[in-house]
């Protein structure tokens, strides 16, 4: 239909049209009377079709649907040859390797026609751009891997599997080619591919003999956690039922290797649940292992695989209370409170932990537990606006503003309430909360857009008024002032870090814009403080890597910035700039020697040390 895979619907009329169609073709009458006994045979006795109502039905299960569709696909391809092979690739596989939801039914074509024109598909999809698809990245290469593990006789297909195999493997070390912030959003996506190629080889490549050996090496030798841990994932899962993965998972369970432990606790966890050791192993990782994450983990399974054990409730008791730390109280609270909501001392005790836990990631999750789970609650909404004015950790006033603001929006008091917030009262960071929550949840409210502004140029604190300065930009970029107003701060203002969200906003919401690259390179090289120019650093290298000038401009900055270090916390434009230049411009023949100056002759003796680190891992 005209939604595609998407609309798993059609009209009784339509679908009694259709097999009446196809009836009259092998009988010779009554057509339309086999085709009503045929849909009500298909909906109450077979449970293929269910009606819908409104005069539609549907497929119960959308394996019919991907099913059906593929294989009229390959009918006009092997049958009919209405499609050849260059609109097999072109037009159907070209139009929806980007869509998800027509993956499915991609991989049963290729699982039904001859491997020969399989392989053609599969080295189709190895030479289409998939790295520019924000957070879907390369997923022609993970495609064509689901797909080549249906291919009928791989054995014939040993040159494609070998390429795409080097391509995915050179994933797992998969980085961007230039400077980001390493727990931002890029950062994500990095890790997302390194994981997802791991899992790739390790489901496709299973019967390949290399392939256990490169996981287990990965495991115990990669620089990468996030790779580390899909590595124990796919052997756990891919090699379940050989006798050395549960022997070895157990040796990875007590490792010195924080994450790799983590991941052998969760995997036993989850593909050993019956086995007389595994029970009490988590047990003891959840009260006893030395790493917190580790201990977070065991708890989290725990509550969810043996819920019904006895021992596990106290258990969850004992580390919401007791343990010490406060990332593993905060999971016993929040696992508490999904699956135990209906155990009387449960509510009392996320009480207890929302006012007097010494560590604000409990409290915090305390209260988002109770706002969330007990929102029906007469005494939920008054403890939470007294909380969200009392407490004294900040991150705990604004999750309890958060929770009022997107559960209680449409009470009557909320909008006021979160006004006086935002403009009047004495702290800043609920003033800050309160205006992120005014730009996301009434951006338009009349009164939205002037408070914004005036907290962005009036507030007498300078993360406030950075706060409305980044709403501002993100929620009201087509506001005509928007522009000349973040130029004016960018430029102008006397608070550094608000000309610095200024400057970082105008970076990525004005990119095209004629005068940003001029501003940013007179920032960059020309403000007096460091606090403005290594954003504007920054901003360049992300966004103009290849304009013509850019190298240079960072070789000044990293050599010239009169940069001088007054505390130790600053960062300073010069190693800003070299770090740039090492990670985005390593083939440059002026990037060594520049790197080996910096390592023996800037001034500042951090910059010194980062340089000296980098030399020894350049080769």
């Amino acid at each position: 239909a005209e939604k595609g895979l998407a609309g798993n619907l059609i009209s009784a009329d339509d679908l009694e049209e259709s097999l009446t169609g196809y009836l009259r073709s092998i009988v010779d009458s009554n057509a339309r009377g086999m085709a009503k006994v045929m849909i009500e045979q298909l909906r109450t006795r077979n449970f293929i079709l269910c009606y819908m109502g409104a005069d539609y039905y549907a497929f119960v299960h959308r394996t019919f649907l991907e099913y059906f569709c593929a294989w009229e696909f390959v009918w006009q391809f092997e049958k009919e040859r209405s499609l050849s092979l260059d609109e097999l690739k072109t037009e159907v596989f070209g139009q929806h390797w980007q869509d998800e939801s027509w993956h499915e039914v991609l991989r049963l074509i290729v699982g039904m026609i001859e491997t020969k024109w399989a392989g053609e598909v599969i080295d189709y999809l190895m030479t289409l751009e998939g790295e520019a698809e924000e957070f879907m990245e390369f997923i022609n290469l993970f495609l064509a891997a689901k797909c080549l593990s249906d291919v009928r006789n791989r054995s014939v297909l040993r040159e494609t599997a070998t390429r795409l195999l080097k391509q995915l493997k050179g994933l797992t070390n998969y980085d961007l080619d230039y400077y980001y912030e390493s727990y931002g959003k890029e950062a994500s996506i990095v890790r997302h591919i390194r994981r997802q190629a791991v899992a790739a080889v390790a489901a496709t490549w299973q019967d390949e003999p290399d392939t256990l050996p490169w996981l287990k090496q990965l495991t115990t030798s990669d620089d990468d956690e996030d790779v580390r841990r899909a590595a124990v994932e796919g052997l756990a899962y891919g090699w379940k039922n050989e006798p050395d993965t549960l022997p070895w998972l157990k040796q990875l369970a007590t490792s010195d290797d924080d994450d790799v432990r983590c991941a052998a606790v969760r995997e036993l966890a989850r593909g050993w649940k019956d086995e007389p050791d595994t029970l009490p192993l988590l047990k003891q990782c959840a009260t006893s292992d030395e790493y917190w994450l580790v201990r977070s983990g065991a708890v989290r399974e725990l509550a969810r695989g043996w819920k019904d054990e006895p021992d596990t409730l106290p258990l969850l008791k004992q580390c919401a209370t007791s343990d010490d730390d406060g990332y593993v109280r905060s999971t016993a609270v929040e696992e508490l409170a999904r699956g135990w909501k209906d155990e009387p001392d449960t509510l009392l005790l996320l009480k207890q932990r929302a006012t007097s836990d010494d560590h604000y990631h409990v409290r915090r999750e305390a209260v988002g537990e109770l706002a969330r789970s007990w929102k029906d609650e007469p005494d939920t909404l008054p403890w939470l606006k007294q909380l969200a004015t009392s407490d004294e950790d900040w991150l705990v006033l604004s999750a309890a503003v958060r929770e009022l603001a997107r559960g209680w929006k449409d009470e009557p008091d909320t909008l006021p309430w979160l006004k006086q917030l935002a403009t009047s009262n004495d702290n800043e960071y609920l003033r800050c909360v309160a205006a992120e929550e005014l730009a996301r949840g009434w951006k338009d409210e009349p009164d939205t857009l002037p408070i914004l502004k005036q907290l962005a140029t009036s507030d007498d604190n300078s993360d406030v008024r950075s706060t409305a300065v980044q709403e501002l930009a993100r929620g009201w970029k087509d506001e005509p002032d928007t522009l000349p107003f973040l130029k004016q701060l960018a430029t102008s203002d006397d608070i550094l870090n608000v000309q610095g969200a200024a400057v970082r906003e105008l970076a990525r919401g004005w990119k095209d814009e004629p005068d940003t690259l001029p501003l940013l390179k007179q920032l960059a090289t020309s403000d007096n403080n460091w606090y403005v120019r290594t954003p504007a650093v920054e901003e360049l290298a992300r966004g103009w890597q290849d304009e013509p000038g850019i190298f240079e401009l960072l070789c000044n900055i990293a050599v010239n910035h009169p940069f001088e270090r007054e505390k130790n916390w600053q960062i300073n434009p010069r190693q800003t700039a070299l770090e740039i230049i090492i990670k985005q411009y390593p083939a440059y023949p002026q990037t060594l020697p520049l790197l080996q100056d910096r390592a023996e002759n800037d001034p500042d003796e951090k910059v010194r040390e980062f340089a000296q680190k980098k030399l020894a891992k350049w080769s």
